[in-house]
């Protein structure tokens, strides 16, 4: 198998995009940091990776013409798509009641539909070379569904469920799918969270109305109190997972250093062996297996 060089991936413009790319960067990828507006509002960001030798493109995984647009002018830059990190994402915080059917929209489009519209578009490139890897930046949340998140745990559940179809789908092509499940971190995501467009829906739910805010609030002091959650966490499992020989990589791959991660490895290592048993009983475990 050809090395997994080429590297695409959303959400370059903060958090988990730019430590990742900086690790993949020191390994030597070629990559291709996809954000909105690299000419407006991340202007500055996108001038920085492309001095460092990253190519930007323009990808609003909400929007299909830009996906397949974006993907295209990647892989002609690139020569291929060898690794797709579906790192986009929003986030919410506030009492579910509060968020309205079109919040839930915004939160599914970017996190569940933008990540269908990404694999769709570059698996093509990956059926061709008959390798690939897709990975999938996930939440802890998606395994604990944590209060006042909204539509976001529910989001996060359904995007792993598309990573994990897609994992047996595609395994006979040589393609693999991963999930990484970073537990919170102190990343820009924290300070953009979708707020609920009917607030006033929460007012008679006396105190619990005020726990949105008051763990926010507290978040800081909780990073101060964990240093060793740092973002480099998660782009050193990213750099793990794909130096990994083919085939051998975990469908999940917790990432946390304070408690949330042991408490769902457990759910992972279940969840995984129920899996094997399904495909045994369907005489589908063939598919579990990625082709060399």
């Amino acid at each position: 198998m050809k090395q997994l060089k080429n590297v695409l991936i959303t959400g370059a413009a903060g958090g988990f995009g730019m430590v990742t790319i900086e690790a993949l960067l020191q390994e030597g990828h070629t990559i291709t940091g996809a954000m909105r507006d690299p000419g407006g509002r991340n202007k500055e960001v996108a001038e920085i990776l492309g001095n460092k030798g990253v190519y930007v493109v323009e990808i609003d995984v909400t929007n299909d013409e830009s996906v397949v647009e974006g993907i295209r002018k990647a892989a002609a830059q690139m020569g291929s798509i060898d690794i797709l990190i579906n790192n986009a994402g929003l986030g919410a915080g506030g009492i579910q009641e509060a968020f309205t059917a079109d919040d839930w929209k915004k939160v599914f489009d970017v996190n569940v539909f933008g990540v269908q519209r990404m694999t769709r578009a570059v698996l093509p490139f990956m059926k061709q070379q008959q390798q690939g890897l897709l990975m999938l930046i996930s939440s802890l949340s998606a395994r604990l569904s944590v209060p006042f998140q909204g539509p976001y745990s529910p989001s996060k559940w359904a995007a792993e469920a598309l990573a994990e179809s897609y994992r047996t789908e595609v395994s006979n092509l040589g393609i693999e799918s991963c999930i990484i499940e970073p537990g919170a971190f102190p990343t820009q995501f924290i300070g953009s969270l979708l707020q609920p467009s009917e607030n006033e829906r929460s007012l008679d739910y006396g105190a619990i109305k005020n726990l949105p805010g008051a763990l926010l609030a507290s978040i800081e002091s909780v990073f101060k109190a964990n240093p060793d959650q740092s973002l480099e966490l998660v782009s050193n499992a990213i750099i793990k997972l794909i130096k990994m020989p083919h085939g051998t990589r975990p469908m999940r791959t917790e990432v946390d250093s304070m408690f949330m991660g042991d408490l769902v490895a457990p759910l992972n290592q279940q969840l995984e062996e129920a899996n094997k048993k399904l495909y045994e009983a369907f005489q589908m475990d063939h598919l579990i297996k990625v082709k060399d």
